[in-house]
């Protein structure tokens, strides 16, 4: 019987032109969408490789300026900016820390849409003020980009309605359901070799697809294999989802309309509804703290440790002995009383700083406690993971980029209050920032989507017994 179906099926499908109609379509979709994905993570990298070359000609022009003052010329710039001053160098000529695109980041935009690739943290600048957010489109964060993860998320399982909603409701309106009752096999598992063998024939276009527009758009598949092949696994999980649904609906035996009705009332759930109460639940649950008063917060710490600088500068000096003078004659100037108290305010912020973090933490424990409830939660993380687009990304970079700050501080701290001014051979031993991807684990993703799906499964042989479909069947 699954032979005598095999065959049957191949050839509705190629009378039917379905199989070659969804390959254009596929090779459409995924073709744009990877070259548009593709496009994105180019500007991404072009901003990033400007970015770099506007720092190596400061750079230059850095070191034109050491020279000539190391050999006592006059300088055509302002005093302020000339980097012997070791918080000019800091401040004028800054280190760039860049998030460097993944190999698989043109899979979906994610959060790159928000947050900025690069960051130029300074000597005297505010780690709690550092700009990781870019100017984008309210219209473009509206409609979102047409990247792979879109396609797959809300036009995959579409796809996948549209070739599964009527597979035993069109044999009921044809009249050959009576001649299928009389087989000697049960409806669910005839619907379920359907199902299957339409399953595998769309597995097979959405691989060859995919991996066409990969080909196409320059992508090194055995280089990245490790990477393909669990986007291969996830996409292919998540439509076993949409097809155990389709299992599900057409074993109820209604018309094609209340079919293709219901598994679009499906897709709004579980794509649209369920993501939006989520996110608005954790939303209420774990409201985030005012930042109209945490900025106030720090004004009025900002401005009462500016009243006392002078003893914050002191008992700095006392707690690091290596930076006090012996010699008198040298005074302390603006930097020295700023740069001390900036440490204060540091650690004065950091609990106001952390509540936000907190918040922020239980906010996506929240979404991701439930996220099993809604399949294009568990694919929209997955593939974000995947591209190393996802929040924990940008929050990692984030987090790294701080250290930096931290570490170039560090470095130019002992030249200002030791009064040593910044050379020419000090220039190689300048920190440079280095961005390290976290992996991410997305097997258990992929765990609790085929889960689903076979639980959808037993659900529909559980809700009809055979014996009762096939005598109902036979009067319809």
């Amino acid at each position: 019987m699954l032979t005598y179906n095999f065959k049957y099926e191949l050839k509705l499908l190629l009378r039917s032109r379905w199989i070659q109609l969804l390959s254009v379509i596929l090779l459409l979709l995924f073709g744009f969408s990877a070259f548009n994905g593709r496009q994105k993570v180019e500007k991404r990298r072009s901003d990033i490789a400007a970015a770099y070359k506007e720092m190596r000609e400061n750079d230059a022009m850095m070191l034109i300026l050491l020279d000539s003052v190391e050999h006592g010329l006059e300088v055509s710039v302002p005093y302020w900016t000339v980097p012997s001053s070791p918080m000019a160098l800091g401040n004028y000529y800054p280190r760039v820390a860049a998030m460097e695109p993944q190999p698989m980041a043109f899979v979906s935009t994610g959060q790159a849409d928000l947050f900025t690739h690069y960051v130029k943290p300074t000597a005297t600048g505010d780690d709690n003020a550092l700009n990781f957010t870019e100017m984008t489109s309210p219209v473009q964060l509206l409609f979102g980009s047409f990247d792979l993860a879109f396609v797959i998320m809300y036009l995959l399982p579409l796809l996948i309605i549209a070739f599964s909603y009527n597979v035993l409701s069109a044999e009921k309106e044809s009249g050959s359901i009576r001649l299928l009752a009389a087989q000697p096999i049960t409806i669910q598992k005839w619907v379920m070799q359907k199902l299957g063998l339409r399953f595998f024939w769309m597995a097979i276009l959405v691989m060859v697809t995919l991996i066409l527009s990969f080909l196409l758009i320059g992508v090194n598949i055995i280089a990245q294999a490790t990477s393909f092949l669990g986007f291969l696994a996830l996409v292919l999980v998540y439509m076993l989802f949409w097809f155990a649904l389709a299992f599900l609906v057409n074993l109820q035996a209604g018309s094609s309309a209340k079919n293709a009705v219901a598994l679009l009332g499906l897709w709004v759930v579980f794509v649209l509804f369920v993501p939006s109460v989520l996110n608005q639940l954790g939303n209420t649950i774990y409201p985030m703290p005012s930042r109209t008063l945490m900025i106030n917060e720090m004004r009025n710490l900002k401005a009462e440790v500016a009243k006392k600088q002078d003893e914050i500068l002191d008992n700095f000096l006392r707690d690091h002995p290596e930076y006090a003078l012996n010699d008198t004659s040298q005074s302390r100037g603006f930097y020295h009383r700023y740069m001390a108290s900036q440490r204060l305010i540091k650690e004065e912020l950091s609990p106001v700083v952390q509540r936000y973090e907190e918040q922020l933490q239980k906010q996506q424990d929240w979404v991701s406690r439930f996220k099993w409830i809604s399949p294009a939660i568990i694919a929209q993380e997955s593939l974000n993971q995947i591209a190393g687009t996802s929040t924990k990304d940008y929050a990692d970079f984030r987090k790294q980029v701080i250290a930096f700050a931290e570490t170039w501080r560090g470095h130019l701290t002992p030249f200002l209050y030791n009064n040593r001014d910044f050379s020419q051979k000090d220039y190689p031993n300048l920190p440079k920032f280095g961005f390290n991807p976290i992996s991410h684990r997305s097997e258990i993703n992929v765990v609790i989507l085929f889960l689903n799906s076979l639980g959808l499964f037993l659900l529909g042989f559980l809700v009809s017994t055979s014996s009762k479909k096939k005598r109902d069947l036979m009067y319809l």
